[in-house]
């Protein structure tokens, strides 16, 4: 008798040999339905749920991106990213037009997961925030992934790009890919998906909604987090809503606070980790306990719909695959539209920084990704920095004064990509 395990193996084996025929015989449609799937099938097997069932056609895709498009003025569109052994498969949909399929031989799985691997390295090397270590992969991973598809994004005016990728895909940043000139977040509001099929594409406007911010600063095992009450604070001066921190972030307290009134944005301040292996190896560290990532689902956050989960100052295993799905799983698991999480332990200071700015823009950006887009911008640019004993930014005029526990941090810039490019969005975009 064959293990559950093995007849996974052989399925998803056997899918990914049909979709390589498909590319390969022109049924890109075709493809795309069984890759789609394939995608959702990872993370249902990863997490033990029955996510989704059936295929998604190319049609009900760009019927989904053109009612996106009528209701939030923006242009939006999807990559997939298929890693074959000896090619990458590249597939645009836009909300109309032919969709555009492109191979990427040069880009063989090997040569690819190196590059990706390298660009990581580079970005989250110590010592190396002063300089442009990256910068050779970041233009080699544009040159295979973006540049194929660049005539078509320019001439449909496209805004708004949601990467659907594959295996070794999922943990490194598409923000900071450069093309000589410029990173890709100064052109296009960037997200990831898991699948469509797996995504609540649903247009919610968050910028009335009230936000459940709750966080910890200090810890019994990990390190602390001095910034974090500084944080919170910045949210809870912005938005409606209320904030605990430390012994009032508490599992039951998040429930007790949801059954009294909804959140639209629930904001965690806190450590947690993406580790190989299963998913009850991951978790969200709250005051008093841990939440594993497999419990996620218990909260229900699905009802009433949370329509923002941001986890503030989280990690993943650099190029683990199964780490991966644990963080591109996120919002699918946790019931929520949208999740915010970040692929390496980022600087206390810096995740103030981005944080403080994310939550400026969503009050009058078209979409929750166009905010970060525009937080990572002001920061590659220098507007959001510490300076003085202050946090400046776009809309903080002399900036704010930190507290005496943030003092001692020097005056910052947060241009390079480690600061600004590890926060990535998580389902949908809009």
């Amino acid at each position: 008798m064959i293990g559950s395990n093995a007849r996974d193996s052989v399925f998803n084996s056997t899918f990914r040999t049909n979709i390589g025929r498909n590319f390969d015989g022109g049924k890109i449609s075709e493809a795309l339905s069984l890759l789609d799937k394939s995608l959702s099938g990872e993370f249902s097997e990863y997490f033990g749920r029955n996510f989704s069932e059936g295929l998604i056609s190319q049609e009900q895709i760009q019927t989904k991106l053109a009612g996106i498009s009528a209701e939030t003025s923006t242009k939006p569109s999807i990559i997939y990213l298929f890693a074959r052994p000896e090619k990458l498969d590249l597939v645009l949909i836009t909300a109309s037009g032919a969709v555009v399929y492109q191979k990427v031989p040069e880009a063989n799985r090997e040569q690819l997961m190196k590059v990706v691997t390298k660009f990581r390295e580079e970005l989250t090397k110590p010592g190396a925030r002063k300089t442009t270590s990256y910068l050779p992969y970041a233009k080699q991973l544009y040159r295979w992934i973006i540049a194929p598809l660049e005539p078509t994004l320019k001439e449909r005016k496209i805004d708004t790009i949601s990467f659907i990728a594959d295996a070794g895909l999922r943990g490194f940043p598409f923000a900071a890919l450069h093309d000589g000139k410029q990173f890709l977040i100064e052109n296009y509001s960037v997200n990831l998906m898991p699948s469509v099929t797996l995504t609540d594409t649903r247009y919610i406007d968050v910028r009335n909604v009230q936000v459940l911010a709750m966080g910890a600063s200090l810890f019994s095992e990990l390190a602390p987090l001095p910034a974090v009450p500084a944080e919170i604070a910045s949210i809870s001066r912005d938005w409606p809503g209320i904030s605990f921190l430390n012994d009032g972030f508490t599992l039951e307290n998040l429930r007790r606070q949801r059954e009294s009134r909804p959140f639209g944005i629930i904001h965690l301040a806190t450590h947690g980790e993406f580790r190989p292996g299963a998913a009850n190896n991951s978790f969200i560290q709250f005051w008093n306990s841990r939440l594993q990532l497999n419990q996620l689902r218990d909260l229900r956050l699905n009802n009433p719909q949370v329509n923002l989960l941001v986890l503030s100052a989280c990690r993943t295993a650099v190029g683990d695959e199964k780490a991966e799905l644990g963080f591109g799983g996120l919002a699918v698991q946790s019931g929520v539209q949208t999740a915010v999480a970040s692929l390496w332990y980022v600087s206390d200071e810096g995740t103030l920084g981005l944080m403080s700015e994310f939550y400026h823009q969503l009050r009058t950006a078209p979409i929750k990704a166009a905010a970060l887009r525009q937080a990572q911008i002001a920061m590659l640019r220098g507007q959001v920095r510490l300076e003085g004993g202050r946090l400046r930014g776009t809309s903080r005029g002399a900036g704010v004064e930190l507290p005496e526990s943030l003092q001692k941090f020097a005056d910052t810039k947060f241009v390079h990509p480690y600061y600004w490019s590890a926060f990535v969005m998580i389902g949908s975009p809009w």
